[in-house]
């Protein structure tokens, strides 16, 4: 596995450019099925993640042709379901958690799928339940084998029906709609996610021939079509890169413009950050972050300790968590941080509390980070990322930190964030692969 090797207390200064976003690029990917049509897609990110995704796509039989930096043409004009019974598809779909997602455009276009129990960080239990009584609501059977890990699915005579989503799920909202979309009828999904992400697959499927309604809601529509036809898509610049680069900027009192940002995308993203005494600028869709000193967390009205917290869209993303807390150790002031969604995704802060971060870890889902409002610079130790956002959270921590840091296992890092040493090391930074 590798490391980076980060020499911390650098100020950073220049421009950095967001990635495409890496949770639409797995739902758009893999409704490229739905069509034997051409898809052509810019702006995919060069990550981990995406690249094993596409790579599972040519596996399957579909053709991948690239255009330019970021931009390929799909054609899904064969599938091979002979791939779907090997080790190999086993071993590939089985360490991507967005894998899960080409069950619903298999079930669409051809009626069936198969797909192993998807891997992915370990942030806590992540049930699937949604995605399979969703397709159940459409008339769609499923079995799971225990012996070898794998979901089947079948729905020879799907129709369309009233889908309750218990759980307000991205990937499990994406699965249905994709199911839905070629299943004759009416569909309904009541509690639907309606992060910037499923909107793009949304937008993208109605230029497939899709009829949905409702983009933008919690209460979609969809009126089944008989097929989909190729179209043309551009992914949103990733939110979880600019809300980690603000963090970045503050920590390291850095001076950085975030550029191409759709700031109209980002929902509170940037109103969060603000509310820990982030200073920051809207320069057309860029966001520049000036060098600051000191940032202070605000209080509520009462005087009382602010609590960030994740909530589904247009709520706070639980992506960003992660980002939020290690930002505020450098704060002056008080936050309580409460990930409400996944029980695991704080337990990588014992590394930042042997930093010197002021953290006091309530239980899984709540921490509190009493800010040092510079008093003392945190310092270099070893570590290990243990998922995408924590992983990114540690570097930040580094490189605002004295002397030297190593991060190992950073292969989640690199599922997330493109050439993340690469784009740093332009504007400053300090980072070396091992």
């Amino acid at each position: 596995m590798s490391s980076f090797k980060i020499t911390g207390g650098k100020k950073l200064q220049g421009e950095l450019t967001p990635q495409g976003a890496k949770n639409e690029a797995l739902q758009i990917l893999c409704a490229v099925i739905l069509t034997k049509e051409a898809v052509e897609i810019h702006n995919i990110p060069n990550i981990r993640d995406v690249n094993k995704l596409m790579e599972l796509l040519e596996d399957m039989g579909v053709k991948r042709t690239k255009l330019g930096e970021g931009s390929y043409r799909f054609e899904a004009s064969e599938v091979n379901f002979d791939y779907f019974e090997t080790d190999a598809y086993k071993e590939k779909a089985s360490s991507l958690r967005g894998s899960i997602m080409l069950l619903g455009p298999m079930l669409a276009r051809f009626s069936k799928g198969k797909a192993p129990r998807p891997g992915g960080d370990k942030i806590g239990r992540r049930p699937l339940d949604t995605h399979f009584v969703g397709f159940q609501k459409l008339g769609a059977t499923f079995t799971y084998e225990a012996d070898d890990a794998f979901y089947t699915v079948e729905g020879e005579n799907m129709e369309g029906g009233y889908v309750w989503m218990d759980e307000i799920s991205v990937t499990g909202t994406a699965n249905v709609v994709m199911a839905a979309v070629m299943t004759k009828g009416t569909t309904t999904v009541y509690n639907a996610a309606c992060e910037p992400y499923l909107q793009q697959l949304c937008k993208m499927l109605n230029r497939m021939g899709a009829k949905i309604s409702g983009v933008g809601s919690n209460l979609l529509t969809i009126e089944g079509v008989e097929e989909m036809s190729g179209c043309e898509h551009t992914m949103l610049p990733d939110m979880i890169e600019i809300g980690s680069f603000i963090g970045l900027a503050a920590m390291t009192k850095s001076e950085i413009t975030i550029k191409n940002c759709q700031i109209k995308e980002l929902g509170i993203i940037p109103a969060t950050f603000k509310k820990l005494g982030i200073e920051m600028e809207f320069r057309g869709d860029d966001i520049y972050i000036p060098a600051q000193e000191n940032y202070e967390i605000n209080t509520l009205i009462d005087g009382s300790i602010l609590t960030i917290y994740d909530a589904p869209w247009p709520g706070f993303t639980p992506d960003l968590i992660s980002i939020i807390l290690v930002t505020a150790i450098q704060s002056k002031g008080t936050l309580l941080v409460h990930q409400k969604m996944f029980e695991s995704r704080l337990f990588f802060v014992d590394k930042l509390i042997d930093m010197g971060g002021q953290i006091i870890l309530c239980d899984p889902h709540r921490a509190t980070v009493v800010g040092l409002n510079r008093s003392h610079n945190l310092k270099g130790i070893r570590m290990t990322s243990p998922d995408i956002r924590a992983g990114v959270a540690l570097l930040i921590a580094a490189l605002s930190a004295d002397g030297t840091s190593i991060i190992d296992n950073i292969e989640q890092i690199d599922r997330g964030y493109q050439n993340i040493d690469d784009r740093l090391n332009a504007i400053g930074a300090e980072i070396v692969r091992v």
